[in-house]
């Protein structure tokens, strides 16, 4: 099992920016990483992805043009910075990885791995 560990998150207002990270062990270091949020009654849901490789980054409609997903690869850490937060982006965020490059980067059963998982929330 590897260990992901995330951390960022915390209370924003509206407009406000934060950026979450997901830190892998070393021997992590190929096919995909995930940032993926849940709120409370409602489906994880996708949120943006990266390979591993750096190569290509994907992200939901929800949040294209307000977040930006990257890669320390010295620090096998990848980074969710978000930007014109709105309550509706309130949720637990979780990073996930798989060691795979699959198409389908947007489900959670793609993933085998997965943190535990961190609070954000957009409020005035």
């Amino acid at each position: 099992q590897v260990q992901l560990a995330e951390s960022g998150g915390g209370w924003v207002q509206p407009g406000g920016s934060l950026r979450l990270s997901c830190s892998a062990p070393e021997r992590f270091n190929s096919g995909t990483l995930g940032w993926f949020r849940q709120a409370p009654g409602k489906e994880r849901q996708f949120v943006a992805a990266i390979r591993f490789s750096g190569s290509s980054k994907f992200y939901s409609d929800s949040v294209k043009g307000r977040a930006t997903i990257s890669r320390d690869s010295a620090r096998n850490t990848v980074y969710l910075q978000m930007t014109t937060l709105k309550p509706e982006d309130t949720a637990v965020y979780y990073c996930a990885a798989t060691s795979r490059a699959l198409a389908t980067i947007h489900i959670p059963a793609t993933y085998e791995h997965w943190g535990q998982g961190t609070q954000v929330t957009v409020s005035s």
